[in-house]
């Protein structure tokens, strides 16, 4: 338990999650509602609720508990940093590595290797582990941005939430799309017959993804992509729509002999900096794999 951290109230009629928020900026306004209504503060050595109005001249006694362990081991798998700091970092992740751990991939996933490569990770809702605020296909690489703290989870998770954040993608597709540049803008759900599908479903949720044309090549070409919503497998799922599948894509097109995986690579990340506000902007070079195949390739 860590020792107690004082604020004297100097002007009356604030309530006191509030008043807690803009004073201590380390914790997100959930998290101190939590601490509040668990008896971690005090107003004057009583425990009150996260609605109390505080009065001037009173003493409000904050104690932050040490983040409980963790589910997720710790392992030392190294990791491409983008950039750090004592928020967040940014994470250039390979492909075949899986995000969070999963049956078959207890302990070798990139929340494992956050743990360990982190001696200063404060925790997320109390508890010792990273905040993974969006995801990443086992097979696609790219960029991650991963929250340290409640603060930058919080804030992130807003930003993912009201689709400000940028998320820019490279990929190859089979064939020449008709529009150099659109919107798809179709429904994604769980696929009726193939459970570990997604599909365009009249059911499912909302989707949609900017595309762009930047190059073709013989039988393929090379898009410039961004998705304003987040759901499971969109992009694959959205170009594999309008009969373009991604090249590679075993499960929405077909393998090809010269790729191992999908062409899909995480390339621009760009988002407000949830602790200084500042506009933050990453990018990321295809992986040597994506980069052989398209320099095999022939312009079309």
């Amino acid at each position: 338990m860590g020792d107690p951290i004082t604020f004297d109230v100097d002007a009356a009629g604030e309530r006191l999650d509030t008043f807690l928020a803009t004073r201590y900026e380390d914790l997100s306004r959930s998290r101190l509602q939590a601490l509040i209504s668990s008896g971690h503060v005090t107003v004057d050595g009583q425990t009150v609720r996260p609605s109390r109005v505080l009065k001037s001249g009173e003493l409000v006694s904050l104690v932050v508990p040490e983040p409980e362990p963790s589910h997720i081991v710790a392992t030392a798998i190294p990791l491409d940093v983008v950039y750090e700091d004592r928020h967040l970092l940014v994470v250039d992740k390979p492909a075949g590595m899986t995000v969070h751990p999963a049956p078959g991939h207890h302990d070798d996933t990139l929340a494992n290797a956050v743990l360990a490569h982190c001696p200063d990770l404060e925790g997320v809702g109390g508890e010792l582990r990273p905040g993974i605020v969006h995801r990443l296909d086992k097979d696609t690489s790219g960029l991650l941005v991963v929250a340290k703290n409640d603060l930058a989870h919080s804030g992130l998770s807003a930003q993912f939430k009201d689709r400000s954040i940028t998320k820019g993608y490279t990929a190859m597709v089979h064939g020449h799309p008709r529009q150099p540049r659109a919107v798809v803008d179709a429904p994604i759900g769980r696929h009726p017959k193939h459970r570990k599908r997604m599909g365009i479903v009249a059911s499912g949720r909302a989707s949609r993804t900017e595309y762009t044309v930047d190059v073709k090549y013989a039988g393929f070409s090379l898009l410039d992509v961004r998705p304003e919503t987040g759901r499971t497998h969109q992009i694959r799922v959205h170009m594999a729509s309008i009969g373009h599948p991604l090249a590679g894509d075993t499960v929405y097109g077909q393998a090809h002999p010269r790729l191992g995986r999908h062409f899909l690579h995480a390339s621009l990340l760009r988002f407000e900096h949830p602790a200084t506000g500042e506009l933050v902007e990453f990018g990321s070079e295809l992986h040597a794999d994506l980069r052989e195949f398209l320099e095999s390739l022939r312009p079309g």
